[in-house]
């Protein structure tokens, strides 16, 4: 039963991604600064939509919920921008990008599927 966003699994999975974005882009070179703000302000994005948006009307809540969903494309192409400039290896793109994939099928489905009750 979800009581609050803090019950969708698109919100817990987002949000257990955040830290790693921290954490690995303050290893991010100086000329990587903008990057790295970038990546930071669309991880939490994601999250902080779909709490934004919860308990709004139907109508509402979807709408945060394809922003939420813009913002999660956008990390997906911070981090192939990452990739390519040598700012993470290959397994660490990998990794979070199957993470984003994930949260991004999870915003997808509910944003069809929610219904108020």
């Amino acid at each position: 039963m979800i009581k609050s966003f803090q019950d969708l699994q698109a919100y817990k999975n987002s949000k257990a991604l955040f830290p790693t974005i921290v954490e690995t882009t303050q290893r991010f070179p100086r000329e990587g600064r903008y990057l790295r703000e970038q990546m930071c302000r669309a991880a939490n994005s994601i999250h902080a939509n779909i709490a934004e948006g919860f308990g709004r009307s139907e109508a509402e809540f979807k709408k945060y919920l394809t922003t939420s969903l813009g913002s999660n494309n956008e990390m997906l192409s911070h981090l192939e921008d990452a990739l390519l400039a040598g700012y993470i290896d290959k397994k660490k793109h990998d990794s979070l990008v199957d993470g984003y994939n994930t949260v991004g099928k999870q915003i997808f489905q509910l944003r069809a599927k929610w219904r108020v009750f």
